[in-house]
């Protein structure tokens, strides 16, 4: 490299020169290794990426009880979006019905309220689950939830073998960033492992889990630690998946990912393409995975909410704007696009709206989609993909240090490393804003007391007291016996080394609810309780 005066430091720390050569180059000036669509996959997983087929363009969406949510996908899909993303409510993420006392207050409020397959059947009523791609953002209760999806999908007389889709099922972020997990990792991993084995025949079209960086990126973390992190814990999963006696090219092509698309554009492309390139070593060279879809780092992105602001709302638009082109640009296959009035509520219509056409004015007016990884060859560019490997990686190698058995990444939740890392990053980043080191337009900068009045979407009060009545009145009419069966049937399972999909599915169909499901594997397994010293 050239001497000369280093002028910036980007948000993970490194370096910014003002001018990049051949000579930052860490290959002896060569450009990335491979063409878009061979390994290892720096440059897009498809030869001609999008102009073969655009990424898929769904919007996070799911409010109140399962018909409020059902008329806010038809809206959507009226509009445009291909493929939808379930919200689900804090009780529903963490395995609890709507009429238990700990639910009060927060049925429906952060997404929408599923208690049993019934609500299921009313969420997606209209919506031909074989010809619409589904995304459900659920952890703990993932395998429930999957259930219910399929269950509900084949009373409606759809070849569940065709169901195409996401379920987020990654449970260690959950311990390192979310909370919403419920029993010791240990039984956890059980249960995502479960989930993979039984949709590789069940559900072969199907993404049994989606490993999220997006989650960590919220909590502060920054982007190479996003890479790292996300990393760590598909690592986790895959050793997880072989150990229980899976040959990984059963389960490996059907991992995807989910990262965030946050603030600095050339940063967040290089971010994308060094995880492609890193997954595919790690998949061919550390786990021996011969086919090549094993190597390809599937993801889907989202807009950073972190960086929405409550101050000058509409400046979210323009942030969720280059945040998605970021996406786009570092190769995406499926994106979400931010709602700009989320830092004071659920988006209402007219945001979701905005949101989505954000994503159609890049695809069919921009030109970006006609050049597979445009940005290839940037000297700044590929100098930052190849800097946020090398960071990347010694992240990874600390982290197989904490076990020898490929469960590094446990062992460094447990102690609290992860937590603390992305805790100091979080920290130093905020530190910035509150000095004016780091500008963040209309906030510490930029500021107005011009007040802009924006519509905010209002949560109909009743709809709590109607969810917990229509689980109560399914609870009598069920059959009482099939019901006792099946959960009696799930515990013995899960006292024993069987995959659980099947007696989970079996209790669906015996209308058992989420909550009833999950208590019965509360009385095995019991709960994970954090006891780490940060």
């Amino acid at each position: 490299m050239r001497d000369e005066a280093i002028l910036h430091v980007n948000g993970s720390g490194i370096p910014v020169k003002a001018v990049y050569s051949a000579d930052d180059l860490t290959n002896a000036g060569e450009i990335s290794v491979g063409s878009p669509g061979e390994y290892p996959y720096t440059r897009g997983i498809q030869p001609t990426m999008y102009r073969g087929r655009l990424w898929t363009m769904r919007q996070y969406a799911g409010s109140g009880d399962a018909e409020e949510s059902n008329r806010r996908y038809h809206f959507l899909l009226a509009n445009g979006t291909k493929g939808l993303s379930v919200a689900f409510d804090l009780p529903t993420q963490i395995g609890y019905d709507s009429d238990d006392p700990i639910a009060l207050g927060e049925v429906g409020r952060v997404g929408v309220a599923i208690d049993s397959v019934e609500d299921m059947e009313r969420l997606f009523a209209g919506i031909p689950l074989d010809a619409i791609s589904t995304s459900m953002t659920i952890n703990a209760t993932a395998s429930i939830l999957l259930a219910m999806y399929t269950v509900a999908a084949r009373r409606a007389g759809v070849d569940v073998k065709k169901l195409a889709g996401t379920i987020q099922n990654d449970i260690l972020k959950e311990y390192i960033a979310r909370g919403t997990y419920i029993y010791p990792i240990k039984d956890a991993m059980r249960l995502v492992t479960d989930v993979m084995a039984w949709a590789a025949t069940e559900v072969p079209a199907w993404n049994p889990i989606s490993v999220s960086g997006y989650h960590m990126r919220e909590a502060g973390c920054t982007a190479v630690q996003e890479v790292a992190f996300t990393l760590a814990n598909a690592r986790a999963y895959v050793q997880a998946a072989i150990d229980r006696g899976m040959s990984v090219d059963t389960f490996a092509p059907r991992i995807s990912f989910f990262f965030n698309a946050h603030r600095d554009l050339f940063e967040e492309v290089a971010k994308f393409r060094a995880a492609r390139r890193m997954w595919a070593k790690i998949m061919r060279e550390e786990f021996g995975a011969e086919d090549h879809r094993s190597w390809m780092l599937r993801f889907h992105a989202q807009t950073g909410g972190s960086t929405l602001t409550a101050q000058q709302p509409e400046n979210n638009i323009v942030r969720t704007t280059l945040e998605a082109l970021a996406a786009v640009l570092g190769g995406a296959q499926s994106l979400h696009t931010n709602g700009f009035d989320e830092a004071l509520a659920l988006p209402t219509e007219q945001a979701a709206r905005i949101a989505l056409r954000t994503q159609q004015v890049i695809a069919y007016e921009t030109g970006v989609t006609s050049v597979a990884d445009p940005l290839g060859g940037s000297f700044y560019v590929e100098a930052m993909t190849d800097e946020i490997e090398r960071r990347a990686q010694a992240y990874l190698k600390t982290i197989a240090d904490f076990d020898d058995n490929g469960y590094g990444m446990l062992r460094a939740i447990e102690t609290g490393y992860v937590q603390r890392e992305i805790q100091i990053a979080a920290y130093a980043w905020q530190r910035k804003v509150d000095a004016g080191e780091a500008i963040v337009v209309g906030v510490n900068a930029f500021q107005s007391d011009e007040t802009v009045a924006v519509p905010v979407e209002r949560r109909d009060e009743s709809l709590e007291r109607r969810q917990v009545e229509r689980v109560q009145m399914m609870r009598a009419r069920r059959n009482p016996e099939r019901h006792r069966l099946a959960l009696k049937e799930l515990r013995e399972a899960a006292s024993g080394g069987a995959n659980l999909m099947s007696p989970i599915v079996n209790a669906v169909e015996s209308n058992a609810t989420v909550g009833e499901i999950s208590n019965t594997l509360r009385a095995v397994f019991g709960e994970y309780k954090e006891n780490i010293v940060l």
